[in-house]
């Protein structure tokens, strides 16, 4: 039984009808009283402040049984909107999102610069055009949750960024100078990992997320928390030592996993060798499809290096759900299958091994996820992802 001050108490009832109204999409009220143990006045009184504010809204449903029409519940998701952002070496992506964590908007703007104040500007500028466009709305932009590829603190500060070499930084704070929205920030991994346990898999309590793009970061929710560490750095596993006396890596270190398993390791090797500046994956899928040994030979000590150091985290943490965020998986022949079999150990236990389907914009749908929760203040949401069209934009500044 919950005890304390009365405020307290209507915080944490609010927090449970609106937690279980998105997760049942639609609900009566009358089963929204069976499925949250609360009183139908309790449901009343809050529905009627809901109501009022604008979070949600009735609907009646038609049918040709005998007796009243019920009449459900459902969020507004019209109400307001979350920008997630992606601030990645290169390139700025910027998704809007509705309180049900539908993608409405999305654009691209490569850079070709690590300016910090330049970035700063950018960011900006865009974030105010999406604030303009979108003010119509009852709340307008709820939140704003930027992911960033490095380490950030407890208090959202940036400690470093290793393709950008940026050091202490105060991001949050010069964006709240110019702009009056909630801002948030969280590591990249982080986010795609609360993007997999939003959207896919609801009922995981343990879930790690490894992302292979620009390095190799890990992601962790642990009951329905992000495992952060004593400064919020943890997840840095890329810089674990898996050859010792190895290649050398930017954090200073000899023989870093992410030298050896992440895809701009790839990326890196082929661009200097084959003499290609802008690599696509388009080019790889096409070597990879005309056969091409030195590419096949590749991606497979790629897998072979990604199955260690996989191993170690399965060890250590006893994920439930892992989850791999990589182009390069999803485009190489039977690549599951093959990391599996590297996992041999008899004492490596988990449930589930994935491929993401999302993408690289799970980054994005995890900012937006974390947006809504944050300005809905629930202590988790269960959303559903349908991929729809929606407005895409590319730049290059």
């Amino acid at each position: 039984m919950i005890t304390g001050d009365a405020a307290y108490i209507k915080k944490i009832n609010r927090s449970l009808i609106i937690r279980n109204i998105i997760k049942e999409g639609m609900i009566s009220r009358a089963d929204l009283s069976k499925v949250t143990a609360l009183t139908r006045a309790t449901i009343s009184a809050q529905v009627a402040d809901l109501l009022d504010e604008g979070l949600i809204i009735e609907t009646q449903l038609e049918h040709n049984s005998v007796g009243r029409k019920p009449i459900m519940l459902s969020i507004n998701n019209q109400a307001g909107y979350a920008l997630g952002i992606d601030l990645d070496y290169g390139q700025l992506s910027f998704t809007l999102a509705d309180l049900l964590g539908q993608p409405i908007s999305s654009i691209s703007i490569e850079i070709n610069t690590i300016d910090y104040s330049e970035i700063l500007q950018i960011l900006i500028r865009q974030i105010k055009k999406f604030q303009k466009d979108y003010s119509d709305s009852q709340y307008g932009i709820v939140g704003i949750v930027i992911a960033i590829h490095g380490l950030v603190s407890k208090d959202e500060g940036i400690h470093y960024v290793p393709r950008l070499k940026w050091d202490d930084l105060n991001l949050k704070g010069d964006l709240e100078k110019e702009i009056e929205i909630p801002i948030y920030l969280e590591n990249n991994a982080n986010l795609c990992s609360f993007a997999e346990r939003v959207y896919l898999h609801h009922d995981t309590d343990n879930l790690l997320c490894a992302t292979l793009y620009s390095g190799i970061g890990i992601g962790m929710m642990m009951k329905d928390e992000f495992f952060r560490g004593h400064d919020g750095y943890a997840g840095e596993a890329g810089h674990m030592i898996i050859v010792p006396e190895g290649k050398p890596c930017n954090c200073g270190n000899l023989g870093c996993w992410e030298k050896y398993a992440s895809e701009s390791s790839i990326f890196e090797y082929l661009s200097e060798t084959r003499k290609v500046k802008n690599l696509t994956y388009e080019q790889i899928q096409t070597w990879l499809d005309e056969g091409d040994e030195e590419v096949h030979n590749m991606l497979g000590k790629l897998i072979y290096y990604l199955a260690i150091g996989l191993n170690n985290m399965i060890n250590m943490y006893n994920p439930d759900v892992i989850v791999l965020e990589s182009e390069l998986l999803r485009m190489y022949p039977d690549s599951l299958n093959k990391i599996k079999s590297n996992l041999t150990s008899s004492i490596s236990h988990y449930r589930e091994l994935i491929i993401s389907d999302f993408g690289k914009k799970s980054v994005v749908l995890g900012a937006c996820a974390l947006a809504i929760k944050n300005f809905l203040d629930v202590p988790m949401l269960n959303l559903t992802y349908e991929e729809q069209s929606i407005k895409n934009e590319s730049t290059v500044l």
